[in-house]
């Protein structure tokens, strides 16, 4: 059984059963079992999550992106303050960039301002941090390989005429 074909399936629909995915792969229910298991012991498999769409709810919550150039560390490099930056709650995820920036830091809020005062209080002043940059959320149309808002139409003018 190829772990890639698993873990493809599970990383598009985390709710797939162990009988599902056994059906699909032409496996033994007991074979997947063992494998996803393994996945799960190795860290190959992380956790499994919902994606939300919380426009279509009634909580407000906002989500900026935020860069962090920050001044690595003598023998721990840019992990120190990765590891820092990433035991805050608002936190959603932390990555180590190449380009203009060093750390790609994803947050989330209730709102906008949330967001601001926990940048300039709590990211800005960590020992390392040079300089951010906060980028806010307006809308997403696409998370994680899923298409948000289903009211947006993709537009496709290929076989319009210019000149009418």
């Amino acid at each position: 059984m190829a772990m890639e074909q698993i873990l493809e399936l599970l990383q598009d629909e985390a709710k797939l059963s162990a009988n599902q995915l056994a059906v699909m792969l032409g496996e033994t229910e007991e074979n997947v079992r063992k494998a996803i298991a393994r996945y799960e012991r190795e860290g190959v498999i992380n956790g499994y999550h919902a994606l939300i769409n919380w426009e279509r709810t009634e909580t407000q919550k906002a989500t900026a992106l935020i860069e962090l150039r920050v001044s690595p560390q003598k023998d721990t490099g840019f992990d120190e303050i990765a590891g820092r930056v990433m035991n805050f709650p608002e936190v959603e995820s932390v990555y180590l960039m190449s380009g203009g920036y060093d750390l790609a830091v994803t947050v989330a809020g209730r709102t906008m301002q949330d967001i601001a005062m926990f940048v300039s209080k709590r990211l800005a002043t960590i020992d390392g941090v040079l300089s951010t940059a906060t980028h806010f959320v307006l809308t997403k149309y696409k998370d994680g390989g899923v298409i948000f808002n289903s009211d947006y139409e993709e537009i496709d003018e290929r076989g319009s005429n210019l000149c009418d």
